[in-house]
């Protein structure tokens, strides 16, 4: 059964080398969104203060908040991709994260190389990458380029692979920043099927986005971030246009 749990849960980034009094500090503050301060001479980024957040099977979790106000952290937490410095950290089920679906894709492998190094990241053995090799060649729509050189394909062909890897295996928790609109028309309506169905078999759902319509749309559950803490778990309101 999906969970996740955290239990005053904070994060932060050591910066050395830098005063907290410098320009350094306004820089990463106004780059992270995050609280800056000082612990035993270390400059101290604190991109989460404190969460605390429960998710059960069925929730569909919406996280509102301005540029730099700890959702990306949050999902990559989440992830796995960063460990919190303080507090408990507790989740069951698999994951799949859509937060950027072309990291760790390697240029200089080919796309069916890629599909073998991107699933042992995702926890697969050989023989399950295997299984889903064809499919995930086919879906991509890269013809004979499967078998070429990353770097030689364009950005559209570069995102429609790794869409392809990332959502070729259903998980019981899926991440996802911002909603995924990949390639042209009809791989596109292809995409969004494929999204669809992914969320609909997933048992969690975290959703961070700038659109309130989105996440209304989506989700039952929201929290708000502002520099890194929650600070609201109401519904987005929807501005009225004039």
């Amino acid at each position: 059964m999906a969970s996740i749990s955290l239990k005053n849960v904070s994060l932060g980034f050591p910066i050395y080398g830098a005063s907290a009094t410098s320009f350094k500090r306004t820089l990463a503050s106004s780059m992270t969104g995050g609280l800056v301060g000082k612990e035993t001479g270390v400059t101290v980024v604190q991109a989460l203060s404190d969460i605390n957040l429960e998710l059960r099977a069925g929730d569909r979790l919406g996280i509102l908040g301005h540029n730099g106000a700890g959702k990306s952290t949050l999902l990559r937490l989440l992830a796995g991709v960063y460990d919190p410095t303080s507090g408990e950290y507790q989740r069951s089920g698999t994951v799949a994260s859509l937060i950027d679906p072309s990291m760790g894709i390697e240029k200089d492998a080919t796309g069916v190389e890629n599909v073998m190094l991107r699933g042992l990241t995702m926890g697969l053995n050989r023989k399950q990458i295997e299984a889903i090799t064809p499919e995930v060649c086919e879906f991509s729509g890269l013809g004979d380029y499967v078998h070429m050189p990353v770097r030689t394909y364009s950005t559209g062909m570069v995102m429609r692979l790794a869409f392809a890897i990332c959502t070729s295996v259903p998980a019981d928790i899926l991440l996802m920043d911002e909603w995924l609109s990949v390639g042209d028309a009809d791989f596109s309506a292809k995409a969004e099927a494929r999204m669809r169905d992914i969320v609909a078999k997933s048992g969690i759902l975290v959703l961070a986005s700038h659109s309130p319509e989105l996440l209304l749309k989506e989700c039952n559950r929201f929290i708000r971030l502002e520099h890194g803490r929650l600070v609201s778990t109401e519904p987005p309101v929807v501005p009225v246009s004039a």
